[in-house]
């Protein structure tokens, strides 16, 4: 199954599954492209190093339904990751890969989703709220931040004094700990 992963920062995710899987071809997923909405993105520069395509997308091109649709055809891509990637994906591509757009989500879905919803802000309003427990959501994309269907979720535990960036490195570490898993048991051989 060949993947293309969507990226828009430093790509903690995008590198957890590209090296899980060039470490296991046998599991029979391949991520072949790397595709960014920003150019300094340290992710383009991390998938280069692994010897992964990269393709950096401007607003235009990716509501164009041709052109990012042609690149994605251009390298068989079966199945799309998206992993810290900011922009709402439109319904053509949607449409393109149904069921076949996976994204995940810094919190325990529905609460602390929605445009916005993306990092250190959802890990802030996690705190304000005086949450017990955070986590990851692994969903389908739909035209909808954050409305798909949801495949995965996992929870930890939070200390009333954690702050919002303790509850980040807990919630990362369920990330790197799930979502290649999650890709491999949808998508793998």
């Amino acid at each position: 199954m060949k993947l293309a992963l969507f990226v828009s920062g430093g790509g903690s995710n995008a590198r957890v599954i590209i090296d899980r899987f060039q470490a296991h071809p046998e599991e029979g997923v391949e991520v072949v492209l790397l595709v960014s909405n920003k150019a300094t993105a340290p992710a383009l520069t991390m998938a280069a190093e692994r010897n992964i395509p990269t393709l950096v997308i401007k607003r235009a091109e990716f509501r164009d339904t041709t052109n990012l649709l042609g690149h994605l055809e251009n390298f068989g891509v079966d199945f799309i990751a998206l992993a810290g990637f900011l922009w709402l994906v439109p319904a053509y591509l949607v449409n393109a890969f149904p069921d076949r757009i996976l994204n995940i989500h810094p919190a325990l879905l529905p609460n602390y989703g929605g445009k916005g919803m993306y990092g250190a802000n959802v890990h802030r309003a996690v705190k304000a709220n005086g949450e017990l427990e955070s986590g990851i959501t692994i969903h389908y994309v739909n035209e909808r931040y954050d409305e798909g269907n949801t495949v995965y979720q996992a929870a930890t535990r939070l200390d009333p004094d954690d702050t919002p960036e303790q509850i980040a490195e807990r919630v990362l570490r369920l990330e790197h700990g799930n979502y290649w898993r999650v890709i491999r048991g949808l998508v793998g051989g």
